[in-house]
């Protein structure tokens, strides 16, 4: 069977003319849509017509350039029908709300990002009579024991937040699948390296945010899977994105797209980098967490879901021991090497680095740190593609010494 490869077929989707024949799809300003019959009304109502014929009704229920965008992720990841919102938290909390009504459960792994974690933990019980059990995601008897009668939907990111597990998603689909549960897949780290619907998944979300959009300068998520999801997600009666309206400008929508044909580039390098650095700071004997370096507790399972030839992740994380001496480092390099900048968020051309129990894993508390895995001195670092690698190597060494670490070592 021929291996998925997520540039190919965003690439066939993507080939299409703009309405005056340009080269890029057009921006669709408007916010309302006319019909030229009457009676053409009441099917886009009932969601018997729609964007798949080429109708529209209103720009918070679809809107073509937003449904273009959509259309070339779903084509990235594999699934039927894709479509963009406001933020990766829209995105998140809208399929959620899709999945899970009154008196039902999630099962959610125990090291997510921190804004999920405060959803999950904070808002849902105390708005909502929606129930959460969370569990060692690697551990496939905890997950299976965690599922009751109740139970719509299993939820994992492909590599997690920020210690960087990776789930064995087609065990996870066979036990969500068994107890007539859905496989949520929030795979923000892996743009283009894996395709979770290829392995079970049955909705894939998005950051739009991070790699995808890849300048730290536009806010916005995805939803991707099967179409009568997404067409569910826009019912204009129970419909949580419709009724609920975090959906995607689409002057936005448009520059994102433009960002596409470029990504499985960018993604190459990151995770080049990321590589190089992971290796050197191993041999050196620098604490560091990278799915590409044998001693990660899930280094041969990558590779088994993993598209060929995009690499193993353009993050990576070193463990400095303490807070104060992770503090430090970071300030010498921002404001001394000049390597990246003391920033959340992740996926931007340069460097961006955080010390995660501090800052985007806040939200939890210390004991779910220490169950999450998440150290107080653990510095996660999204690896960026500016400068030459050799210099940002020798600043990183620098930084490193400068906190006490590889005193006297050599930088290459």
């Amino acid at each position: 069977m021929k291996k998925f490869d997520p540039m190919e077929s965003m690439a066939a989707a993507r080939h299409e003319f703009g309405e005056h024949g340009g080269v890029n799809m057009c921006i669709e300003a408007s916010s309302t849509f006319t019909v030229m019959e009457a009676d053409a009304m009441p099917p886009l109502f009932e969601g018997t017509t729609g964007p798949r014929e080429g109708c529209y009704l209103y720009g918070r229920h679809f809107n073509p350039t937003v449904w273009g965008l959509g259309r070339q992720l779903a084509a990235m990841e594999g699934t039927e029908a894709g479509y963009a919102t406001a933020s990766g938290m829209g995105a998140i909390t809208a399929t959620l709300f899709q999945l899970c009504g009154g008196g039902d459960h999630a099962v959610v792994s125990r090291t997510i990002y921190g804004g999920t974690f405060a959803f999950l933990t904070n808002f849902i019980p105390v708005r909502t009579n929606i129930s959460v059990s969370f569990v060692d995601i690697g551990d496939l008897d905890q997950v299976e024991a965690a599922f009751t009668e109740r139970t719509k939907m299993l939820y994992v990111e492909t590599m997690s937040n920020p210690i960087l597990m990776i789930p064995n998603l087609p065990r996870l689909a066979e036990i969500a699948h068994r107890h007539g549960a859905k496989l949520v897949v929030d795979n923000t780290f892996c743009p283009m390296i894996v395709s979770p619907a290829v392995h079970g998944a049955d909705i894939v979300i998005h950051s739009l945010t991070k790699f995808i959009g890849g300048g730290s300068d536009i806010i916005g998520g995805a939803i991707c899977g099967p179409f009568g999801f997404i067409h569910d997600l826009m019912d204009v009666n129970t419909g949580v994105l419709m009724l609920l309206g975090p959906t995607m400008d689409p002057h936005v929508a448009f520059h994102l797209s433009l960002r596409l044909p470029h990504l499985a580039v960018r993604m190459k390098e990151h995770c080049r980098r990321a590589q190089i650095f992971a290796d050197r700071l191993a041999e050196l004997g620098v604490p560091v967490i990278y799915p590409g370096l044998p001693d990660h507790p899930q280094h041969e399972l990558l590779p088994t879901i993993a598209n060929e030839g995009y690499g193993m992740g353009g993050m990576f994380g070193i463990d400095l021991g303490e807070t104060d001496r992770a503090y430090r480092f970071m300030e010498n390099l921002q404001n001394e090497q000049r390597f990246g900048y003391i920033a959340v968020s992740l996926g931007y051309f340069d460097t961006l680095m955080s010390c995660s129990a501090t800052s985007t894993s806040s939200e939890l508390s210390e004991e779910d740190l220490k169950k999450a895995g998440i150290t107080p001195g653990l510095v996660r670092f999204s690896i960026g593609i500016t400068g030459s690698l050799e210099q940002r190597w020798e600043q990183f060494v620098s930084a490193l010494k400068s906190v006490g670490i590889l005193e006297g070592a050599r930088s290459v």
